[in-house]
């Protein structure tokens, strides 16, 4: 017989190591979305930066899709049609690049208002010093840039985290979808979801706690 924990009618220890190796899928692909979500929106926001007129015109109304269609219907549309065109990924490749593409649409903004942040009289200096484009770009804009959205940034890669639940529809077993099975099973949805609360919760806070720390260190 399996040990019990007391307050849950047929919830047992086994059920939080599934819990728990849920919550470890639910990092897994929001830190591969955000990352690689991250590198793709910095290159945006510098495109859309640079680009003027032809970004505005192609690349902004794309992004602006991204942005605007909910992002639910953008996993089950691309699960469904990928296959189409040869791409036969699973719950979790799909998840990958849906999230990948949501978390660069949303980066890109923050990315171009970086870039924005840093004034140009600054830049120009920089330059009549004998500084490159690319070098400007990384001692200057970067730093300086960086710093200032760092926040907007962390708000970012903190809802894309939870919005990572919503690759589930796709049968994706994370926290949101075990929490699902488990309510089926021992009808219990409220305890069970405060303990699905928890671990978002103990995801999500160690990061809020390190940028909070960082952005102190910087302000030193």
């Amino acid at each position: 017989m399996e040990p019990s924990l007391s307050f849950f009618s047929d919830f047992n220890i086994n059920d939080f190591w599934f819990l728990g190796q849920a919550a470890v899928r639910t990092l897994w692909i929001s830190l591969l979305s955000i990352s690689l979500g991250t590198v793709l929106g910095i290159f945006f926001g510098w495109a859309l930066y640079e680009g003027k007129l032809a970004a505005t015109l192609t690349l902004a109304p794309l992004l602006d899709v991204f942005r605007s269609v909910p992002l639910i219907i953008q996993l089950v549309l691309f699960y469904n049609f990928a296959p189409i065109v040869g791409l036969n990924l699973d719950p979790f490749g799909s998840g990958v690049v849906i999230l990948t593409i949501y978390t660069s649409a949303l980066v890109a903004n923050v990315a171009r208002g970086g870039i924005e942040a840093v004034g140009k009289p600054l830049r120009n200096a920089a330059r009549s010093l004998g500084i490159s484009y690319w070098q400007d770009l990384r001692y200057i804009v970067f730093p300086i840039g960086g710093r200032a959205v760092f926040p907007a940034w962390v708000g970012v890669a903190l809802g894309v985290m939870k919005d990572s639940a919503l690759v589930s529809v796709l049968g994706y077993v994370e926290l949101l979808k075990a929490s699902q099975i488990l309510i089926t099973r021992t009808q219990e949805p409220f305890l069970i979801l405060i303990v699905a609360g928890a671990f978002y919760f103990a995801l999500s806070y160690p990061i809020s706690r390190y940028a909070a720390n960082l952005e102190k260190s910087w302000a030193q």
